[in-house]
Parts: structure tokens; C-alpha cells; sequence
């Protein structure tokens, strides 16, 4: 089968400094190859500084002009998270987009992240909200667009309030699809904040439909030493043409969701194919798991009470 190429026109951003996670490979560097395109200032904050410096060489070999560069940040840290925080403070340069794109899905064992929080959880969502919350300056400065990628397996399932680091019971599916639920709820919540308060932030929501990206491929240090065969069958659907995307059109929707002049905050973009899973990015109707203010307002308060991160904006 023959795939339709799939692209969205990305608005000039020169003079804008663009923070993405988790672009040392896959989409994410796909999607900070593109704003640094498009003449953003990019900067790629990650845990291996060799395979991040792969990436920069990678985008500069693609777009000459790049400017690009390294930070250190390891989301399973708050410590790490803290002191990327500290040192982009101390540049003292405002920030115009961020994009909280980096996570871990589905380690077989339930793991913890330094802090001692459920991997998956404290990866995906807390390590996001107190990277937020330490850079929420720079980011009122700039009048910055925050998006936060979610994914489809938040299209089901809950917060569990009473276990929210899967310690009485750990389901690796059911465990991600919280952590991307909590994701997405902070990301509206931020949107309504900063409505209600003048922060001048934009907060969007993206997911990337499915695509074969390294989420599912063999992670040693998750305990997974070969790829799964769900990214096996990921890989020949998509490389067919059949339903699924790429891995340059699973970075489309955030791209949208982070640049297109015409996107609001409090909005999801996501493929418009058949099922979401792949096809060109268009706004989306939020998951039913994602309605609730009353829980976004929640996942707030219980996220500043485990990063012991509070949101100071001036």
C-alpha cells in the first residue's frame, strides 16, 4: 500500500526558544528537528547526554542552520528536574514552548523512580509538573504554549485515588494510561489557572496516535531486554500503511498543538484517521477520563504535595 505523505505548515519562530523532552530519538527528535526548521531555538534537555548529542548532530546535519543544544534532565529525578529548573533560571532567557513529550510505558515490573513514586507515574506526569511548575517564570515571560503529550490509553480507565503509586496493585497498562490521564489533566488544569490568573500561558494537548517509536522497543533498564510483539506488529502495520503512522507523522499533532496560531488552550490534537491511530493531526474531542475540573483540580493539589512543588509564577 502507498501512504499518502502528511505534513502541517509550521509558522515562522524565529527568535523563540522551543524546551522539548525526551528528543534524543523517535518523535520527540522529530518534533524538535522541525520547530529548529523553522528557526526555534531548541533546546533538548536528556538523561544520556551520548545519544543526545547523536540527536543534535543529527538535526544540525538536517537543518544547517540549527540552533540546538544539550541540557541534562532526568524526569525520574526531582533532584534532576530541580536543577535543569535552576539552570535555565540562571540563563534568564524567557521560554516560548514546551513540550512535555518524554515517558516510559509499560515496564513488566513495577519500578520507582528515585523519589520512590511508581515509575511510570512519577516519570510520565510528576517529573512533567514540577518541570512546569520550576520553569513557570521563564514561561510567563515568554507567553509560552505548554504541550503535554498524552496518549490514547488515556481514553479509559481512572485515577485511583487511594493507590496512586500502584503499590497495592500494579497493572503496567493500567499504571500508564493513569499516568497519562494525570498528564493530561494537569495540562487543562494549567490552561485553566493561567485563564483565571493573567499567566499567559497556553496549555494544549497532543497525542501521537500509534506509531512505532522506542516506548515498546527492548529497554534493558526497564527490565525489558527484547522488544515486545506489540511494537513488532506496530513496525509492519506501519511500514504497510495500514491504519497506523510513522514516527514523522506521530509528531505532527504536538506540533500542531504547540505552533498553529489557531490552536486554544484547553484543546486535544490527535491523527484524525480511522480509530486516531494514525493519519493527518486535527483537534480532537477530550477523553471522557479527562472532563472532570474537580479531578484536575486534584491531580494538582496531590502533585504539589509529592514533588513538594508549588507554582510561583513572578
Amino acid at each position: 500500500m502507498t501512504r499518502r505523505p502528511i505534513d502541517i505548515q509550521i509558522p515562522d519562530l524565529t527568535g523563540r526558544r522551543a524546551v522539548v523532552t525526551g528528543a534524543s530519538d523517535g518523535m520527540g527528535l522529530r518534533i524538535a528537528e522541525r520547530l529548529a526548521a523553522a528557526g526555534a531555538e531548541v533546546v533538548l534537555p536528556v538523561r544520556n547526554p551520548a545519544k543526545g548529542a547523536r540527536a543534535v548532530e543529527r538535526i544540525r546535519e538536517r537543518v544547517p542552520r540549527a540552533e540546538v543544544s544539550l541540557r541534562s534532565l532526568d524526569l525520574s529525578s526531582l533532584a534532576s528536574v530541580a536543577a535543569l529548573g535552576d539552570a535555565l533560571t540562571a540563563e534568564g532567557r524567557p521560554i516560548h514552548i514546551l513540550i512535555n513529550n518524554a515517558g516510559v510505558m509499560t515496564p513488566p515490573e513495577r519500578g520507582v523512580t528515585v523519589d520512590g513514586f511508581e515509575l511510570q507515574f512519577g516519570t510520565n506526569h510528576l517529573g512533567h509538573f514540577a518541570l512546569v511548575a520550576r520553569l513557570a517564570p521563564l514561561l510567563r515571560a515568554g507567553n509560552a504554549r505548554v504541550t503535554s503529550q498524552i496518549s490514547i490509553a488515556a481514553r479509559r480507565g481512572s485515577i485511583d485515588w487511594d493507590d496512586l503509586n500502584s503499590e497495592r496493585s500494579y497493572d503496567a497498562q493500567r499504571a500508564y494510561a493513569r499516568s497519562k490521564i494525570a498528564l493530561g489533566l494537569f495540562g487543562l488544569e494549567l490552561d485553566r489557572r493561567s485563564r483565571a490568573q493573567g499567566w499567559g500561558i497556553t496549555s494544549t494537548l497532543s497525542h501521537p496516535g500509534v506509531a512505532p517509536t522506542n516506548l515498546l522497543a527492548a529497554r534493558p533498564e526497564l527490565d525489558r531486554h527484547e522488544d515486545t510483539s506489540a511494537i513488532r506488529m506496530i513496525r509492519a502495520l506501519s511500514a504497510r500503511g495500514i491504519l497506523l503512522g510513522t514516527v514523522e507523522s506521530a509528531a505532527l499533532p504536538a506540533l500542531m498543538a504547540a505552533t498553529d496560531p489557531s490552536a486554544e488552550g484547553g484543546e486535544m490534537y490527535g491523527p484524525r484517521g480511522l480509530g486516531h491511530l494514525g493519519g493527518p493531526p486535527a483537534r480532537q474531542r477530550l477523553y471522557a477520563p479527562l472532563h472532570s475540573a474537580a479531578d484536575a483540580s486534584r491531580i494538582w493539589a496531590a502533585s504539589e504535595r509529592l514533588t513538594e512543588t508549588a507554582f510561583v509564577t513572578t
